[in-house]
């Protein structure tokens, strides 16, 4: 199912969607930042994972 909200995981791996809650739960997890802190990240880099990360320092 190409919509399933029950996913454990991101459906594109390389972009953070921040209007999926089951996708900021997993890349909160992942980068052990706080909703708050991921946001802002992807509001300065983007959202592409590799950037996120980066600016995280993670």
């Amino acid at each position: 199912m190409a919509n399933e909200k029950t996913a454990r995981g991101p459906q594109d791996s390389s972009r953070i969607a921040l209007g999926e809650d089951y996708e900021v739960q997993y890349w909160t997890n992942r980068f052990g930042a706080s909703k708050e802190q991921l946001e802002e990240a992807v509001e300065a880099v983007g959202n592409s994972v590799d950037a996120v990360a980066a600016y995280l320092n993670t």
